[in-house]
């Protein structure tokens, strides 16, 4: 990936959610400015599991951390669980009530959305260039 504003980057794929390794992913929270939260948009329960990696991170990262919500697998629409328009209301915070303190802080930072694709490369760069510039989609 190519930036000017980017000297060194450092992509860590933090043990793909796996449970068994949750006690050492706090290490890979320091330091980072960015973070991807990848959900599998034909399978609901990936995205239910973002509101806890969204308080990992949280609470073991920069406050001023740059934090993206990623819709995998779009080119699955065929098989969609998760509508576009609730993870881009999670992203964005809408209704702080609706999931409690987490997102009374999220309200405060705000995430960026976008959905990609790995399988066909739709917004893949993009979703990595938001995290570095701290842009939107």
């Amino acid at each position: 990936m190519r930036s000017n504003n980017c000297s060194q980057c450092t992509y860590t794929d933090v043990l793909a959610g796996q449970e068994r390794y949750r006690a050492i992913t706090s290490a890979y929270y320091r330091g980072a400015v960015g973070a991807l939260l990848v959900y599998d948009i034909a399978k609901h329960q990936t995205y239910e599991n973002v509101t806890r990696w969204l308080k990992e991170l949280r609470d073991h990262a920069d406050q001023n951390i740059v934090i993206a919500l990623v819709g995998n697998k779009s080119d699955l629409k065929h098989l969609r669980a998760v509508p576009t328009d609730e993870a881009k209301e999670f992203a964005s915070m809408s209704s702080p009530t609706r999931w409690g303190s987490v997102i009374d802080k999220l309200a405060q930072n705000g995430l960026t959305f976008i959905e990609t694709s790995a399988l066909d490369a739709s917004n893949v760069e993009s979703a990595f260039q938001n995290i570095l510039t701290g842009k939107s989609s």
